[in-house]
């Protein structure tokens, strides 16, 4: 059968129009000026106080706050705190006298002149070379020759040397012996520390009474009783206590300036707490290890806190100082500091630590032998 016919055709409808699109740069046509990357190389853009940090699974964020800012991070948050500014360690050096001075030191040893008498002694800070010819170190009198014990050994005289004699300094005098150990009866580095004592109790302008905490042989004791202190003296050995009184006599001290105290350091601070004394100025020399009268084991870093503690209560009303050193211990001068703010805190002074030295002759070096921190009121 013949095809049906076609269907007219219907006139196509032409698309809306588009708008114009921007046309897309090539690799030939300029491109729009973008805002260069720092490099190492380039200058950085100046911080806001607020840095940007990043935490643990977190996006960047600023930390507003103040210039010194403690950063803690933990698996899940970080938060920020003030914290002050680190402290600034001391040095005080110690320099020689007219009956004291250290010649040399190095190779593990010093030597020493008090008086007339030249000793070599085991040190060993002294990690260096000798200044001095050997000519001199043969010179001295007596080296101590140390044991297998820690603190023990035995003298060597070259020359004569002899049971005891005496020193002085700024007035004060005391006597000098060898034993058992390499310690003959002064703590040279410590005479910085004598002057600031005394210093502090002419400073009080009233009477004041102070403590001094194995005391050894006194000379802490004899400077603040020569200021008009009224000293309580306290250590554990009757030999060293016998020695400090006779500082005090051939000093020329009255008997009453200082109280005799032989006794167990942290006992006695407890007792006295108990019975309400107080005092306006602590000295505290505590050794690394030591024992009481009655066999009481004293050991640094496990009892010292609680020493500390128990001093906190026996702190007048109106305190003038605390002095606290430490020797051959594991420790620094900010662990020194930050006990000893953590005990006058509330107290109004201020704290500073450091290091003790002796000033080397031969050289000018220092020869650093102790910690310490102490505190001073502020009026």
């Amino acid at each position: 059968p013949p095809h049906p016919p076609a269907p007219p055709k219907v006139p196509a409808v032409p698309p809306p129009p588009q708008p114009p699109t921007k046309p897309r740069p090539s690799s030939h046509s300029p491109q729009p000026p973008t805002k260069p990357r720092p490099s190492s190389h380039s200058p950085q853009p100046p911080q806001s106080p607020g840095t940007a940090l990043t935490a643990p699974g977190r996006a960047n964020r600023a930390i507003p706050g103040p210039p010194f800012e403690e950063i803690c991070y933990n698996k899940f948050h970080m938060t920020t705190k003030s914290s002050p500014p680190s402290p600034e360690l001391q040095i005080l050096a110690a320099e020689a006298w007219n009956d004291y001075e250290l010649l040399d030191s190095g190779n593990g040893a010093r030597l020493e002149r008090f008086g007339a008498i030249t000793l070599v002694r085991p040190e060993a800070e002294a990690i260096w070379q000798p200044a001095l010819p050997e000519k001199a170190w043969r010179a001295a009198q007596a080296v101590f020759r140390p044991g297998k014990e820690e603190n023990g050994g035995h003298w060597e005289a070259g020359k004569p040397l002899p049971e005891r004699w005496q020193i002085q300094r700024a007035g004060l005098k005391f006597w000098l012996q060898p034993g058992g150990s390499k310690q003959i009866g002064i703590f040279p580095e410590q005479a910085p520390q004598w002057d600031w004592i005394e210093a502090q109790v002419r400073a009080a302008r009233r009477p004041i009474r102070v403590l001094n905490l194995f005391g050894y042989t006194g000379i802490a004791s004899l400077a603040a009783a020569r200021a008009g202190a009224q000293v309580t003296h306290l250590d554990a050995s009757r030999k060293v206590m016998t020695w400090a009184h006779e500082n005090q006599q051939l000093s020329g001290l009255p008997e009453t300036a200082i109280r005799w105290m032989l006794e167990d350091a942290l006992k006695f601070v407890q007792r006295e707490a108990r019975r309400g004394a107080r005092y306006d100025g602590l000295i505290l020399d505590p050794p690394k290890f030591g024992r009481g009268p009655q066999g009481e084991v004293w050991e640094f870093y496990k009892l010292l806190p609680s020493l500390l503690a128990a001093c906190r209560q026996l702190i007048s009303a109106e305190p003038r100082f605390v002095v606290l050193t430490a020797y051959a211990v594991k420790a620094s001068a900010l662990t020194l500091q930050a006990a000893l703010a953590d005990m006058m805190d509330g107290r109004d002074g201020t704290v500073e630590a450091g290091e003790t030295a002796l000033r080397e002759q031969a050289r000018g070096r220092l020869l650093s032998l102790a910690l310490f921190a102490r505190w001073a009121a502020t009026h």
